[in-house]
């Protein structure tokens, strides 16, 4: 979502709104890249120097080095790593603005991720089962989330692509749903009758038919409108992992596309097929699934369920 003018007056958002500005008009940043790193940013300034008045030129080296630290147990190397290039991004910044005496981004931000242990950062199907079953049917709140979380794990989409699905994106009489992912690429995904009911049911229940926005989801309390971006996305998905027991290591709406990607190969599918459902443009990206324990894939082969929605 884009970030435009601040309605919160704290120091904490200026200084984030004067970095989203900078990333928008001297860097030609892509949207989702700005406010996945202000994010970062806010939280950064707000650990160090909590919701008042906010001291830039008394950061130091060992301020970013404690947050980075405080924060590496909760999170994967991959996301650590993301944190660090948001703060060098965003201290860069600082010292080009004349806000900070010295550079630095130059300090050793990036975490040494490659000796921790890997571990498994998917869900199991029988997991899988326990997430969707702590969303209550019975309220809206369970209605809409589990439409996100099935957008996820059943068809793979992204936080951002589902934080900006429009109602037009469902195409009901053909069965797809046209996801517009990173670079402005528009892709189309058969719209599995699991997920088809899931967005029925919200959307005839429990979406305002009179909101100021044709986006698919939107927040359940006053002022009714759009979903806060991936941001909203992941903690929808948190607080899912929560209501259900569950404590992976990495607890961020990537797990679920992580998880159909490690579902599909232990159901005995080709890199080329991850790699388009998932909508992979570089093999790179699909090469992490070659990776799953061959054992795994002996003992715990899921059939691919088929395409429908007939609506």
């Amino acid at each position: 979502m884009r970030i435009g003018r601040i309605t919160d007056s704290s120091a904490v958002a200026v200084h984030g709104q004067r970095y989203a500005d900078y990333m928008r008009k001297e860097r030609g940043a892509a949207e989702g890249t700005i406010e996945g790193y202000v994010a970062v940013v806010r939280e950064f300034l707000v650990r160090r120097f909590g919701p008042g008045e906010v001291d830039l030129a008394a950061l130091t080296a060992a301020d970013v080095g404690k947050y980075l630290v405080e924060r590496a147990p909760e999170l994967s190397p991959k996301r650590v790593a993301y944190l660090a290039s948001a703060l060098r991004s965003f201290l860069r910044f600082l010292f080009i603005l004349g806000d900070t005496a010295t550079d630095l981004s130059t300090a050793a931000l990036m975490a040494q991720t490659r000796h921790r242990p890997a571990v498994d950062r998917y869900l199991s199907p029988e997991d899988v089962g326990k997430l969707l079953d702590s969303c209550d049917p019975s309220t809206p709140a369970g209605r809409r989330n589990r439409a996100i979380l099935l957008l996820l794990v059943r068809l793979g989409l992204r936080a951002a692509e589902v934080a900006a699905l429009e109602l037009d994106d469902i195409r009901w009489r053909s069965g797809e749903i046209v996801v517009r992912g990173k670079g402005d690429v528009v892709d189309r995904l058969p719209l599995l009758s699991e997920v088809g009911e899931a967005l029925t049911l919200y959307l005839k229940n429990d979406r305002t038919a009179g909101a100021p926005t044709r986006r698919v989801f939107l927040r359940l309390c006053a002022p009714v409108r759009e979903l806060g971006g991936r941001g909203a996305i992941s903690t929808i998905v948190r607080v899912a992992l929560k209501q259900a027991g569950l404590e992976p290591p990495a607890r961020g709406a990537h797990l679920l596309r992580h998880t159909l990607g490690t579902q599909m190969i232990r159901s005995g599918a080709s890199m080329a097929e991850i790699a388009e459902v998932l909508r992979h443009r570089s093999p790179s990206s699909t090469a992490i699934y070659a990776k799953v324990d061959i054992e795994a894939l002996r003992s715990i082969a899921q059939p691919w369920p088929s395409a429908g929605g007939t609506r």
